[in-house]
């Protein structure tokens, strides 16, 4: 009884989490910035916290052995701190990044500068505006950029002359060496231009979205940042967004001789309604390797492209069914001699060998997993280094496949694993954290041997002792119609197993996702679920369930989805909620869920499933109707409405008159990915059929909502709104 009443005693006098500290950044753990292996495949260079510094380390130590670049001392313009920074082939030059100015996800603009190593001064890259995506030649002696949708060449050797290559870009019409908005936000890039490894022509994607039609989003003054220019009347961002089954832009491939200043179009025979979501630098001149998807994103060519005779033939063909995952193409890895490339044609994520000229050499690795990420081929001794679940899905080790077929585990540790290896393959950094434990950073030798500690995170975690935490469980719950879901859950710190304690469950949901993992950056706000922990001490317990259609587990479980998107996840989440309801510790009446973009439309979708399991709900930024989502994406999963009107036709709009529970939608008005459109039409059809809701708009935010004291805002409604509902 005395012992009870310790832990008792030790279990309240913890501190209680607060939530401006959470959406602030009073538990942001630490992070290695901007780290990139250097050419000599002895060091890597790091950007130092203060953004003052680029700093050289060992790889075999991990001790500074150098500094690269310093504000303080740098000849030319004085700069507070860098963005960003991008070595040259041949380590003698560096561009620096600052006045970064972000576009979409992956895009900016920045003020970038030439730094000469050798005399410790920087010049301005360019004196007529801001610049995108800056590319060095493979000699290191000229640079290709973008601005205002047109390529420019700066040759370092020519007294920095400036070059314009192509002068037909024009906003909303001709985008050269970038790609358009849906191009960059689903094929995950945001440069579309590469040289020849000779360094005498430069390629690029020229995207003509002339027939894409146009969205625009309404600007008001808002507050920080302050729009003043819309201080008497408000604005409009306009811009092409092709919604699903509509127009795409056209692309082409184009090449740029930059002795005789002579412009080509290559004969890539991509479909006219096709993508083209990379092109390549190889070790041979005459070839620039060239991605092609048909519009049904289920057969990926990689041609060789011939930048002066135009000519091209196909190396490898992979078609696989459904669809071809995102993942597979960012994860190709081409190297002086080979292919590496990513298929789950076998029902599995596996990674196949092919030669330059497209002969296939051997699958490197086989097995009832899925390979997560690759991060290259050594061509000296054979081995492919790439990250897997072999050890389950919740958990991601870093591997290694030689030649002779045998696998090593490099990151025996049970966790989410990442790397980045030196470009000799000897060293790695290894990024390793659990749900219990922020990310710690090591230097390891090619043997996965650890060589020192480089970052801990240990304040963080010495931090987070003085806080009232409970403990979090992986769980598989076993739903009735015979599907196993992985599942984490979180309790109080003082839970009573004798009380019924009410349930928000937070979810994705989406097309190859993962919520449920052992790491760090598990929960609607990361953080070690920190948020669900934050619920826990108001007296909440925290669910997640990744459903059927999420990744990790191969093909059958992920694109079982294929082409009715909503019906099958938001099912198991009803599965989930009810499998809860049965445990002795739950209240099944006071059940909530909620999530952000997919997971608000799987939030809404579930809440209007047609069993009432749900008390309430919220959904954030979420789609509520697949035809106002763009084609890349959708038609992925859906094809297009036209081919598929029945799985279009079921969407939370349709099942408007089927909601049930209370409901609260959040949403931004300047939402560039899931439009405020999803949110207007969807309260529309609430309003038609009698359906009771709250809003909450959040003026000139995307779709990521934050900005000023707006992440604090949001978050403290959607607690409040989860206390009124469920206590």
């Amino acid at each position: 009884m005395l012992l009870m009443l310790l832990m008792s005693v030790g279990i309240s006098a913890g501190k209680h989490l607060n939530m401006r500290d959470i959406t602030s950044g009073a538990f942001r753990a630490e992070s290695m910035a901007d780290v990139q292996a250097l050419a000599d495949g002895k060091t890597y260079a790091q950007l130092s916290d203060d953004g003052q510094r680029v700093e050289k380390y060992s790889f075999e130590t991990g001790k500074l052995v150098g500094t690269l670049f310093d504000v303080t001392k740098v000849k030319g313009d004085k700069l507070e701190s860098i963005d960003g920074y991008m070595m040259s082939p041949d380590g003698k030059r560096m561009l620096i990044q600052t006045k970064t100015q972000r576009i979409y996800r992956h895009s900016f603009t920045a003020t970038y500068y030439i730094y000469d190593l050798h005399n410790n001064r920087i010049v301005p890259l360019s004196k007529y505006g801001p610049q995108q995506t800056p590319l060095f030649s493979p000699d290191g002696n000229q640079i290709s950029f973008v601005r205002d949708n047109n390529i420019f060449l700066v040759k370092l050797l020519y007294d920095n002359a400036e070059v314009q290559v192509t002068k037909d870009g024009k906003r909303n019409e001709i985008i050269n060496g970038i790609p358009d908005w849906v191009n960059e936000e689903e094929f995950a890039f945001s440069r579309a231009m590469v040289f020849t490894s000779d360094a005498k022509q430069l390629v690029w994607i020229r995207y003509d979205e002339s027939q894409v039609k146009q969205y625009s989003m309404p600007l008001f003054k808002g507050l920080k940042p302050e729009k003043s220019e819309f201080a008497d009347y408000p604005g409009f961002y306009t811009y092409k967004y092709p919604i699903a089954g509509e127009w795409n832009s056209t692309c082409t491939v184009w090449s740029y001789d930059i002795s005789s200043r002579q412009i080509r179009q290559l004969q890539v025979p991509v479909d006219s309604d096709g993508y083209i979501p990379r092109i390549v630098m190889t070790s041979d001149p005459q070839r620039i390797a060239v991605y092609t998807l048909n519009r049904h994103q289920d057969c990926l060519r990689i041609y060789m492209a011939n930048p002066l005779s135009t000519l091209c033939f196909m190396t490898i063909e992979d078609q696989v069914p459904h669809y071809i995952k995102d993942e597979a193409i960012n994860g190709i890895c081409i190297t002086d001699k080979h292919i590496l490339l990513p298929s789950d044609r076998d029902g599995w994520m596996h990674l196949y060998l092919y030669s330059l000229n497209g002969q296939l050499l051997y699958q490197v690795d086989k097995g009832d997993y899925e390979v997560s990420d690759v991060y290259g081929y050594n061509e000296n001794t054979g081995d492919a280094y790439f990250a897997s679940h072999a050890n389950g899905s919740t958990d991601q080790r870093v591997w290694a496949a030689h030649k002779n077929g045998k696998r090593e585990c490099l990151t025996p540790t049970a966790g989410w694993n990442n790397a980045i290896f030196s470009t000799d393959f000897r060293y790695f950094i290894r990024t390793w954290s659990d749900m219990d434990t922020p990310p710690v950073y090591s230097l390891c030798n090619n043997s996965g041997k650890t060589l020192k500690t480089l970052l801990d995170n240990i304040a963080l975690r010495n931090k987070l002792k003085d806080y009232q935490l409970g403990k979090i469980e992986l769980k598989t719950i076993h739903t009735a119609d015979g599907v196993d879901l992985n599942a984490w859950i979180v309790k109080p710190a003082d839970f009573n197993p004798n009380k019924k304690y009410p349930v928000v469950m937070y979810q994705y949901g989406g097309p190859g996702s993962q919520q449920v993992k052992n790491t760090w950056s598990i929960g609607m706000a990361g953080q070690g679920a920190l948020l669900e922990q934050y619920l826990c001490q108001q007296g909440f317990i925290c669910v997640c369930v990744d459903n059927r259609g999420t990744g990790g587990r191969g093909a059958e479980f992920e694109k079982c989805t294929y082409l009715k998107l909503g019906q099958l996840e938001a099912h198991d989440q009803v599965e989930a909620a009810i499998w809860l309801g049965k445990q002795t510790y739950v209240d099944k009446d006071r059940i909530a869920i909620w999530g952000w973009s997919f997971g608000g439309f799987n939030t809404l979708m579930a809440m209007s499933e047609g069993r009432d399991v749900f008390r309430a709900g919220i959904a954030i930024a979420p789609p509520t109707s697949w035809r106002y989502y763009d084609t890349i994406y959708t038609e992925r999963f859906m094809r297009t409405p036209k081919e598929n009107a029945e799985g279009y036709e079921d969407c939370p709009i349709s099942r408007a008159e089927k909601l049930h529970g209370t409901l609260l939608l959040c949403h931004g008005m300047a939402d560039d990915n899931v439009h405020f459109r999803n949110t207007a039409e969807y309260t529309e059809a609430l309003v038609q059929a009698d359906k009771d809701f709250r809003q909450l708009v959040y003026t000139n935010r995307n779709h990521s909502i934050y900005g000023g004291n707006t992440r604090n805002h949001l978050f403290r409604q959607c607690i409040e709104f989860f206390e009124k509902e469920l206590k």
